[in-house]
């Protein structure tokens, strides 16, 4: 009897947690909304940021390895990149890069 309950209740549990509505309205609440994304585009379109695709070249040329994940954010009121790197070794490095002018001013990790 008490397996069977366990068994239920290890079966009901996702199913009630599926019926939850998202903290926020119905968006997931992981990674950049929407409106972060298009602000992002824009910054690129105007000149005002530089492109991922030229930052991970760079990173690339001076590292061998492979990218893993981007995020943005701000360092010192300004926006940056932090790149997850993983170098051949299978050490992670984050880059701190300056979002406009595309330039490394950090490093973490690695």
């Amino acid at each position: 009897m008490k397996r069977l309950l366990v068994i239920t209740a290890l079966l009901a549990a996702p199913l009630a947690a599926a019926a939850q509505p998202w903290p926020d309205g119905g968006r997931a609440a992981y990674g950049a909304d929407r409106s972060d994304q298009d602000r992002a585009r824009d910054a690129v379109r105007s000149g005002r940021q530089a492109p991922l695709s030229r930052v991970l070249a760079m990173i690339a040329q001076r590292t061998p390895g492979r990218h893993l994940n981007t995020t943005q954010g701000d360092q010192g009121g300004r926006p940056v990149y932090f790149v997850q790197w993983q170098m051949t070794d299978g050490r992670v490095v984050i880059f701190v890069v300056d979002a406009e002018s595309g330039q490394i001013i950090g490093r973490q990790g690695g």
